[in-house]
């Protein structure tokens, strides 16, 4: 990206209110940026992570330092890996698809495992807030409206950000068989779409190998076009 396509992209930090903005860590600005918007979520992530962070006692890993695994797909995790550098191209974040806002770091050079989980009554519920993001999420809502629900949306994840960790979450040490660092595999053409596959995810078809979506369906592959 050239410096001058930089000086036009508004971050999204910078269309926060100053007031706001003055409240907010310069990490977790970072977060947001990477995220696209302040949202309860996103802290929900970034406590965790910082939570997580500060018992093991590490910064942010720049390779594999660090494994990350996340039992939700929601807001939090963009902020989780933003801190932590667990990412999903990395192979050291692994996600879990549990539904539940948990995160758990772990330290590879001993094994030590953190488990954060948001407690249940740590987000309270807000019928008027709910109603408002109903009405905004069906398009139906005014501008009044809108107005009315991010500044109270803002609110609820600026409160996260106050919450003693005693109230935010039950955080505790955990002990995990590890997954293997990251590995590189050969690759195979599916014989039905023609496109590489890594060779441990790849099936076999009719005594040929091939892709996993071509595995499961009938057909000779001309449906990846449709």
């Amino acid at each position: 990206m050239s410096e001058e396509h930089q000086a036009r992209v508004t971050r999204a930090s910078d269309r926060l209110d100053p007031a706001v903005r003055e409240r907010i860590p310069d990490d977790f600005g970072e977060a947001i940026d990477f995220h696209g918007h302040l949202c309860p979520g996103l802290t929900i992530g970034y406590r965790a992570a910082c939570i997580a962070m500060e018992r093991l006692g590490v910064e942010r890993g720049s390779d594999e330092q660090l494994l990350g695994i996340v039992e939700t797909d929601a807001c939090g995790v963009d902020a989780f890996q933003y801190l932590t550098g667990c990412t999903l191209g990395k192979g050291n974040l692994v996600y879990r698809d549990y539904g539940k806002q948990v995160f758990t770091l772990v330290r590879r050079s001993d094994g030590r495992a953190v488990r954060v989980a948001l407690r249940p009554n740590a987000f309270a519920r807000d019928d008027q807030h709910e109603r408002l993001r109903q009405r905004v999420v069906s398009g139906e809502a005014s501008e009044a409206e809108r107005s009315r629900f991010w500044t109270r949306h803002v609110e609820l994840a600026l409160g996260f950000l106050d919450e003693p960790v005693e109230v935010f979450g039950t955080v505790a040490d955990v002990k995990l068989e590890l997954p293997t660092p990251a590995r590189h595999f050969g690759s195979v053409i599916c014989s039905i779409c023609g496109e590489s596959v890594m060779e441990p995810r790849s099936r076999v078809r009719d005594g040929e190998p091939c892709c996993i979506p071509c595995a499961t369906k009938y057909g000779r592959g001309w449906e990846i076009n449709e």
